[in-house]
């Protein structure tokens, strides 16, 4: 029986990308894998039809984390200061990662079940000129929240600082308005919307938001690795196989209609399972304006708990999320990437009517 994950990444593989893996051994430093490379950065920016002459897409070897902590390190001034905008665990953890660098951080805390106080956004922002960039979490799975980037980038847009996304769980599904919104860059993931594996992620920069970046890592510099992958070369080792995963994972994108497509299919996976659970007393965590077409959070029902749901579950082939923190024992999350089925959502929807009413 075959095992369909439903966590928020990694995902469940099609053949072609798990065939893909067996390509032939490459040195990074050799051609074939330089065709690659490029081949795979082009492929990123057309995504969100973005010109190279202006975005540049940073290929690394590391999970999102690695992308965000990158994005996060290089790419704030010296001088510089950054506001954190905090409604869930990866929120936290960009405040963290600023922390550990020594970067000069306010943060904006807000309960993981509410949304994005733009309110006190705008007045952190008009208190505090220093600003010069604001860091949020596009879609935070903590909850399944997708947080609303509009107010956002009229925000900053007012008072001319710019964006840090963390689009790790948004990439390639959801979207992202980078003609519009001041955005200096997005990381994101090879093994989550991209339906890659894990090993590779990447950040997508504005290029002008070089002139004033301070790496503050080796081996997470953006500006080092965008110098040499634009020169078709590599800082470091790169995870080979990984990015062979990714490049025909892309193309498998492109050939199902790009992220629109992709957005519309999370949909009716998503709001498939979100009827059913409703329909036999299940609550959403949160409202249906407030999700995200990747994940939703569920409260558990008082006559089970995660374990024993988690276990039922994947004795039928599929795996759930727990919830995090203060959360762990009151809801569970379900997500609707990666190579699943009409006849995989059906057979879930019978596994978690036979799991819950039991």
């Amino acid at each position: 029986m075959k095992t369909i994950l439903l966590n928020p990444g990694p995902v469940t593989l099609s053949e072609r990308v798990r065939q893909a893996l067996l390509g032939d051994d490459l040195c990074h430093r050799e051609v074939e894998f330089a065709s690659l490379q490029s081949g795979i950065r082009n492929k990123l920016l057309d995504i969100y039809q973005l010109a190279d002459t202006e975005w540049a897409a940073t290929l690394m070897t590391g999970s999102g984390t690695a992308a965000v902590e990158a994005m996060v390190t290089s790419l704030v001034p010296a001088t510089g200061k950054l506001l954190i905008l905090e409604n869930g665990v990866y929120g936290e953890r960009m405040t963290r990662i600023a922390g550990r660098y020594g970067i000069r951080t306010v943060s904006l805390r807000n309960n993981w079940e509410a949304p994005i106080d733009y309110v006190a956004v705008g007045e952190a922002l008009a208190a505090d000129p220093e600003i010069t960039h604001v860091a949020i979490v596009h879609h935070e799975t903590t909850t399944g929240r997708l947080n609303d980037l509009a107010p956002l980038a009229m925000l900053c847009a007012q008072h001319k600082v710019f964006m840090l996304l963390d689009a790790v769980s948004s990439f390639g599904a959801e979207v992202i308005d980078f003609a519009n919104w001041p955005i200096a860059a997005a990381a994101a993931t090879a093994n989550k919307c991209l339906h890659g594996v894990p090993g590779t992620c990447f950040v997508i920069v504005n290029r002008d938001a070089l002139a004033n970046a301070h790496p503050r890592s080796v081996y997470l510099d953006l500006v080092a690795y965008i110098a040499a992958q634009d020169k078709a070369g590599t800082p470091f080792t790169q995870s080979v196989q990984t990015f062979y995963a990714l490049n025909e994972a892309l193309n498998e994108l492109i050939e199902q209609g790009g992220v629109e497509t992709r957005r519309q299919t999370y949909r009716s996976r998503m709001g498939r399972i979100r009827s059913l659970l409703t329909e036999i007393g299940v609550r959403p965590f949160l409202d249906d304006d407030e999700v995200s077409c990747v994940l939703h959070a569920y409260e558990l029902p008082s006559t089970t708990n995660y374990i024993k749901l988690h276990d039922d579950l994947k004795a039928q082939g599929f795996v759930i999320y727990a919830g995090q923190g203060p959360y762990a024992e009151k809801i569970f999350r379900i997500s609707m990437m990666g190579e699943i089925a009409d006849s995989d959502v059906d057979r879930l929807g019978r596994a978690l009517q036979a799991a819950l009413r039991a």
